[in-house]
């Protein structure tokens, strides 16, 4: 019985979501199969994913490569075309641990970083999709390349061999984020890249206005963190 409210309430959550998507994107006249949805898993356990897997869902995000390790390689063994996707700041030397887990990394933001990357990928023969984290609102505490840096670090991922298909950006918080939005998706749009991995649980529908084709979301699958 336990079971089965936790599969309710997950494909409850889920089809809430996407239906948020589905209105926001026909308000902007788009298509919303251009827009795929990221769970947020960081923080919450195998238990807690495997509802959202058995009720569709495919694209799941972390913060840490341990705390993927851990979790991933068993979920995978039930559900081989789940997509995990890296979007918290990334070590350097967890480069390798990356490229190996990973279909995509979200938080490519410095030239040592792309550096432990092509390594990585020179080696294993494996290359994620990769995106270049904007610091879109030039804030200290958070990671990201800054915005006068992105070209260059865009050059030389690309000359490393490194896949940039995208950036992604966090705003900052607790004011409107819709112009940070519309800069990361201009910004994109500018350097020939055809992926923005942008928006959260509480601004959803304004990135998907603007133009996000990855939105990450946590708290409006998964609840409260844990």
């Amino acid at each position: 019985m336990i079971q089965d409210d936790l599969s309710r309430d997950a494909e409850a959550r889920l089809a809430a979501v996407r239906d948020r998507i589905v209105r926001a994107a026909r308000v902007a006249k788009r298509d919303p199969a251009d827009v795929t949805l990221i769970a947020v898993s960081k923080t919450h356990a195998a238990a807690a994913i495997r509802p959202l897997l058995a009720a569709g869902m495919r694209d799941f995000g972390e913060n840490r490569v341990q705390e993927a390790q851990a979790k991933w390689p068993a979920l995978r063994e039930d559900y081989p075309d789940a997509r995990l996707h890296l979007i918290g700041q990334l070590q350097s030397n967890k480069a390798a641990d990356a490229v190996a887990l990973a279909d995509a990394i979200h938080s490519v933001d410095r030239p040592s970083l792309v550096e432990a990357l092509a390594r990585a990928i020179a080696v294993q023969g494996r290359a994620p999709d990769c995106f270049l984290q904007v610091n879109i609102g030039a804030e200290p505490q958070k990671g990201g390349c800054a915005i006068e840096a992105l070209p260059a670090l865009l050059r030389q991922a690309r000359d490393a061999g490194v896949s940039v298909v995208g950036l992604m950006c966090v705003p900052p918080a607790e004011i409107e984020p819709a112009p940070y939005l519309a800069l990361c998706a201009k910004l994109a749009r500018d350097h020939g890249l055809g992926e923005v991995s942008m928006g959260m649980s509480g601004d959803m529908e304004t990135a998907v206005t603007l133009g996000a084709t990855y939105i990450r979301v946590g708290s409006a699958l998964f609840g409260a963190r844990v």
